[in-house]
């Protein structure tokens, strides 16, 4: 089976042509490295605006049955960075070790990560993280919580996903 996996860039320049995304390839290329699991990427490039950043989330969920969906994007202080309320509005539960985590690592790399606000939460059987916009800071986040979202998405009920323990160990409890 292969897992479907939502990549949703939030930027009202890349959206408008103004510049290339390159956070969203930075997603596809950091899972690429690390899944061993089949999956499929299903992508969004959407402007800062929270109802259509909602309704992408909410799509990708109960329409395309994304079992994970990495954003990118709209995690600062800037009036129009909306990414966590949006998630926060869709999700039946947060998770904030992830953002947490996210900017406990990055702070070790640039005082300013502190500005992120970086979320994550559940709805249905998936997961939904906020990650920030720069391609460096993604790997980085990527490497720090990917560990426990295999296990996270085997709890909420999607599909068992693999990772190559050379590159990214996901950590099971014993027997599970």
């Amino acid at each position: 089976m292969t897992a479907r996996i939502g990549i949703v860039t939030v930027s009202d320049r890349a959206s408008s042509g103004v510049y290339e995304d390159k956070s969203g390839p930075a997603i596809r290329e950091v899972l690429t490295e690390i899944l061993l699991t089949p999956w499929q990427a299903v992508t969004r490039l959407i402007p800062d605006e929270r109802p259509g950043i909602q309704s992408a989330l909410i799509d990708l969920v109960d329409n395309e049955g994304c079992c994970l969906i990495l954003t990118t994007g709209g995690t600062g202080p800037a009036a129009r960075d909306v990414t966590p309320e949006a998630t926060e509005a869709v999700c039946e539960k947060m998770m904030p070790g992830f953002g947490e985590l996210m900017r406990l690592e990055s702070l070790k790399q640039v005082p300013t990560a502190i500005l992120s606000r970086q979320t994550a939460g559940i709805r249905g059987s998936c997961l939904i993280v906020n990650y920030p916009g720069k391609p460096s800071a993604i790997r980085l986040c990527t490497m720090a919580v990917f560990p426990a979202i295999p296990y996270c998405i085997d709890l909420i009920g999607g599909p068992r996903l693999e990772t190559d323990p050379a590159r990214c160990k996901a950590f099971r409890p014993a027997g599970a």
